[in-house]
C-alpha cells in the first residue's frame, strides 16, 4: 500500500453540512475499496486565483490515505463524473 493525498474543490452552493456528507462518502468509498484514511482536513470555502467554470470560490478539503494503485484510479474516475466536485488532484506522497 502507498500513501496518498487527494484535495478536493466543491461548489459553493453546497451547504457546510452537505460538504461534510461528501468528504465522509469518500472516507466510506475508500474504506469500501480497501483503503485507510490517515488525516482528514476540511479548508472551508476560499477564493480561487482565477474563475473555473465561470466559479470564482469553491470548499476545499484534503483527505490523506494508504491504498492500492487500483483504488486510486477509481477514485479518480468517480470524482471526474461527480457534479459537486469542481476540481481534485491526487498527489502519492514519498516516504
Amino acid at each position: 500500500m502507498r500513501d496518498y493525498e487527494i484535495m478536493t474543490i466543491h461548489r459553493p452552493e453546497l451547504a457546510e453540512d452537505d460538504l461534510a456528507a461528501k468528504v465522509t462518502e469518500l472516507e466510506t468509498y475508500l474504506a469500501e475499496n480497501g483503503a485507510s484514511v490517515t488525516k482528514r482536513d476540511l479548508w472551508g470555502k476560499r477564493r480561487f486565483a482565477y474563475e473555473i467554470e465561470h466559479i470564482s470560490e469553491g470548499y476545499y478539503s484534503v483527505l490523506a490515505f494508504q491504498s492500492e494503485t487500483e483504488t486510486v484510479d477509481s477514485l479518480d474516475r468517480m470524482l471526474t463524473l461527480s457534479d459537486d466536485v469542481i476540481r481534485h488532484k491526487v498527489v502519492r506522497v514519498d516516504a
